[in-house]
Order: C-alpha cells, then sequence, then structure tokens
C-alpha cells in the first residue's frame, strides 16, 4: 500500500492545456525554454498552460496562444488527454488536454522571452534535440491526428 502523502498534495490533479502549433501544411512550432524556465531549461517544447478556474478548453488554448506566441489560433481541434505524473516519488500530477492549433506562421513571435529563448518550425518527425520529457508523447498524439486527417480526406 502507498505511503499516505494526502496532507502534501493537492486535492487533486491539475488541468493543463497542451497545443501543437501547426501551420497546416506539415510543420510543428516547437519553443525552446529559456535558463530561468520553471522546469528543463534548454530543451525544445510545445505550447501548454493552466486551465484557469471557469475557462473552457477553447479559451485557455486561446490565450496561452497569444501569451506565448503573440498570435490568434486559426483553429483549435482536441487530439486527446495525457495523465501526466512526474517524479519517483510523484512531485507533480497533471491531466493534459492536448491539442492542435493552427496559427499563421508569419505571426509567431516569442511572446513570453523569459520562459522562451527561441522559436523554429519543424517536421513533427524530425524535431530538435534535446526535448522536454512530455514533448514526444504530446507529437506522438498530433502525428496520429495528422495521419488519420490525411487518411479522412
Amino acid at each position: 500500500m502507498a505511503a499516505d502523502r494526502s496532507r502534501d498534495r493537492p486535492a487533486g490533479p491539475s488541468v493543463s492545456c497542451v497545443f501543437v502549433c501547426h501551420d497546416g501544411v506539415g510543420r510543428v512550432l516547437l519553443a525552446r525554454r529559456a535558463a530561468a524556465a520553471r522546469d528543463e531549461p534548454g530543451t525544445w517544447d510545445t505550447g501548454a498552460g493552466a486551465l484557469e478556474w471557469g475557462e473552457t478548453f477553447e479559451e485557455a488554448v486561446t490565450r496561452e496562444v497569444r501569451e506565448e506566441y503573440g498570435t490568434e489560433p486559426l483553429s483549435i481541434e482536441p487530439l486527446g488527454a495525457r495523465n501526466v505524473l512526474r517524479g519517483d516519488p510523484i512531485a507533480s500530477h497533471w491531466v493534459a488536454v492536448v491539442f492542435a492549433v493552427r496559427v499563421d506562421p508569419q505571426r509567431a513571435i516569442i511572446g513570453e522571452p523569459h520562459k522562451f529563448d527561441a522559436l523554429a518550425w519543424f517536421s513533427p518527425d524530425a524535431p530538435p534535440t534535446p526535448l522536454h520529457s512530455q514533448c514526444p508523447a504530446t507529437l506522438a498524439l498530433f502525428r496520429t491526428h495528422s495521419a488519420s486527417a490525411g487518411s479522412a480526406r
């Protein structure tokens, strides 16, 4: 039986809206986490942010895309959800609701330079290294969605 850590943890997991920004023609936008980033500085990652009280998923994703990339989503599509347990013992627990977000590549900028120090477009099959620990699973959801969307056409 696991040790009772109920006094050391929040009442439940947090909810994160994770998003893979793409250009609609096969490229994804990744940001390199700056030295001052909350975790895993120097790694490349997709966008994400906590769902705030009273927000819909789409409102949270729109807010975060504006904050992180200085642009508006052109479309938002759900990709799936992941249960993210980090650390041993578990230090954080997130439910990551993942979205594909099409943006205009000409409008994307680094909106939070204290969190990110580079922004670039990549093939989802050939991302840069090193990747944030959660990025491979997120890109896998995006690739699965892209493959099924392509076969549905």
